[in-house]
């Protein structure tokens, strides 16, 4: 191992008797001015189902057990904001006034070490939160799945040190009790920084639970009790700080017992060799001990644990994404051509692959057909259609609008295509904003069809929304990637 056990050893003895970590200034947290956040907004449920497409189960991001059955969305507002919405089911929170006082509370809070809570929904039996879309998973996935590398020491630090930085930031504004705190309370944003989940800040349910984990994770008072206090959010710390060293799930009890046996290359893990020395080794089985103390008294608050994790960072000059090997920004895109068309805005190339591709896509979209479909009118409806299939052939657009126009009028298809077709002959025509309505609306025709956040790539491009724009093809690229590798 990178750490040798000698230094560890006399650490072991030393932690029967050193007392609380000593409180010290830490540095402070930005606040919410310069985050760039809006203020606490309570949605419509229908502006939610537009978001998520009509709560698509294309786009469920993760859904939760027994005791807390919750389903969380990923979606993206009229004004390009992404979002992720955690959906309760009918029997949570059935006071609405509580939840909605316990929801204006935490949307309160702005700080860049949380996913922040933007909003929330109540409405009948409904039950909604809004938070900060995070798009790079969660600190579980990372450290216990992963796929290309394991979390780099550096990166472990970051993590545990910006942990006890949004704690600390919630005690201040008196949040100090966080329910449920685990691997995957903690996600990262675009950039791979670690942000503590808002959700965490609110009971999980009507029981109250705070807790709806394995037992042998929860702090000895709660199972006394049942109620979780700001002591427990720290006991709950030490155990994500034996995640990170370990790499594992190691429950408290027995990586106290490793401890004490002074089998330490039990609870490091072998991926770490040589990325840390004894003394940070050292320092952070100390913290984890410290934290997962029998008696809540005696273990350290989150501004003395940001005060001991301060003079560990490493790499700090090192950006998180790189450190993560996460890709960011277009550059890192592997773009197909209708990516690189899209981000290069050459209207020409698009219009040619959308004319190549035709209706291909549209195979199993809903197709609504009503009683006047069988008239007159569905001829006219068919024509308008056709009509407009030409001149998009043609190359002439205003007719291309005008003709696809009639056909959505009308009401009785759903085309995912001509949305996606009006959309460019829109951009070409100098109307970036109607393109971009048009291409979100194919998005919610088609969650997952890559084609219209490619168009929202190229419409936002021409509005100068830029950041926006590398999201949308960064989410089209990821799209077009797994339906490749799945056909």
């Amino acid at each position: 191992m990178g750490c040798g056990c000698s230094k560890f050893y006399r650490c072991c003895t030393d932690l029967e008797q050193n007392g609380p970590v000593l409180e010290a200034h830490s540095v402070p947290n930005e606040e919410s001015n310069e985050l760039d956040l809006p203020t606490f907004h309570e949605y419509t449920i229908e502006q939610l189902r537009m978001a998520t497409s009509g709560f698509a189960v294309e786009n469920i991001v993760s859904e939760h057990g027994e005791k807390a059955p919750n389903v969380v969305y990923k979606g993206k507002l009229e004004n390009q904001r992404r979002i992720a919405v955690k959906r309760f089911n009918r029997s949570a929170w059935p006071d609405a006034r509580q939840f909605l006082e316990e929801a204006r509370s935490v949307g309160q809070l702005r700080n860049q070490r949380l996913a922040n809570l933007l909003g929330c929904c109540c409405e009948g039996d409904e039950r909604l939160l809004v938070a900060e879309y995070m798009p790079n998973d969660t600190l579980a996935k990372h450290l216990f799945h992963w796929e290309t590398q394991p979390m780099k020491w550096a990166m472990r630090l970051r993590v545990a040190l910006h942990l006890a930085q949004a704690l600390e930031y919630c005690t201040n504004k008196e949040r100090a009790l966080y329910h449920d705190l685990n691997s995957y309370r903690i996600v990262f944003d675009d950039d791979g920084n670690p942000r503590l989940s808002c959700f965490g800040l609110m009971k999980n349910s009507r029981d109250g639970k705070s807790y709806s984990t394995n037992l042998a994770f929860t702090p000895p008072e709660y199972l006394r009790t049942g109620r979780v206090t700001p002591e427990s959010v720290m006991y709950s710390f030490g155990t994500l700080l034996l995640d990170l060293l370990s790499g594992k799930h190691i429950p408290p009890s027995h990586a106290l017992d490793l401890i004490r046996d002074r089998n330490l290359q039990m609870l490091t893990d072998s991926c770490l060799e040589g990325q840390f020395s004894n003394d940070e080794g050292t320092e952070l089985v100390r913290l984890a001990s410290r934290c997962l103390q029998y008696e809540p008294r005696e273990r350290p608050n989150p501004k003395s644990l940001v005060a001991a994790l301060i003079p560990l960072q490493k790499d700090t000059e090192v950006p998180s994404h790189v450190l993560m090997g996460i890709q960011h920004g277009t550059t890192a895109l592997p773009l197909s051509p209708l990516g690189e068309a899209s981000l290069r805005m050459d209207l020409t190339a698009i219009h040619e692959i959308l004319e190549k591709i035709g209706y291909k896509d549209d195979e199993g979209t809903a197709t609504e057909l009503s009683f006047q479909m069988w008239t007159n009118q569905m001829q006219d409806t068919l024509s308008s259609k056709k009509k407009g299939d030409v001149a998009f052939r043609h190359k002439d657009f205003k007719a291309a609008i005008d003709c696809y126009t009639q056909f959505i009028d009308v009401g009785t298809m759903v085309s995912p295509t001509i949305y996606a077709r009006r959309s460019l002959s829109y951009l070409i025509s100098e109307m970036p904003q109607e393109a971009l309505n048009d291409a979100l609306q194919a998005q919610v025709i088609s969650p997952v069809w890559h084609i219209a956040f490619y168009l929202q790539a190229a419409s936002l491009l021409v509005l100068g929304r830029e950041n926006e724009a590398q999201v949308a093809l960064r989410e089209g690229s990821a799209i077009e990637t797994k339906k490749k590798a799945t056909s």
